[in-house]
């Protein structure tokens, strides 16, 4: 079976028959394409469907809000904590905490380095130190203003020793780390040697 128009098209040679049956596969392919797609569509629909509605069936508009309430309180809360934080950072730097300690014994006749010398300072190097002379007549303490990390009265060398330990520290921490086996000294309790 030929046609004119197919003969005029230079086309002449191919059967008309075979030509239909290739384009009813290729219609067939086509709308099973279309069908592949429309259940694809579906499910994408129904994917964004759920995803708009959120959790517990409540709207991503409705979440997105509450998201960006929680970012405006919690900069809210941050600039607080912010003004807090400089308020006790302020009130901190006239707290005691600085800690330098020398144990040592004042007299030869006396063991056990019962004597020592504190010193107590806070953030600006201001405190105060303590001397506690320990003897076979009694314990006897003195104690020194301290005021820019320097003393208007001359220290002993233990006092200075002790001085020097709380000027190290950089701020001092009431909780003490846990001591290993080997050092059982803490280090603010190094004793003092005496070298004459």
């Amino acid at each position: 079976m030929t046609s004119e128009i197919l003969t005029k098209m230079g086309l002449g040679g191919l059967d008309i028959g075979l030509m239909l049956i290739v384009l009813t596969v290729l219609v067939i392919a086509a709308i099973v394409m279309v069908i592949i797609l429309l259940v694809q569509n579906h499910r994408l629909q129904d994917k964004y469907d759920r995803f708009m509605r959120g959790a517990k069936a409540k709207s991503l508009e409705t979440e997105i809000q509450d998201l960006i309430k929680d970012v405006e309180d919690l900069t809210r809360t941050s600039k607080e904590h912010d003004i807090d934080i400089k308020e006790l950072y302020h009130k901190h730097e006239g707290a005691l905490q600085k800690v330098g300690l020398v144990k040592y014994d004042a007299f030869k006749e006396m063991g056990g380095k019962l004597s020592y010398g504190l010193a107590v300072l806070d953030e600006n190097n201001n405190g105060f130190l303590i001397n506690s002379v320990h003897s076979s007549t009694g314990c006897y303490s003195y104690t020194k203003k301290i005021k820019d990390g320097e003393s208007e009265i001359e220290l002993s060398k233990e006092e200075k020793t002790a001085l020097e330990r709380a000027l190290d520290k950089q701020t001092y921490s009431a909780v003490r780390k846990p001591r290993s086996k080997k050092n059982t000294a803490p280090a603010d309790e190094d004793e003092f040697e005496d070298k004459n």
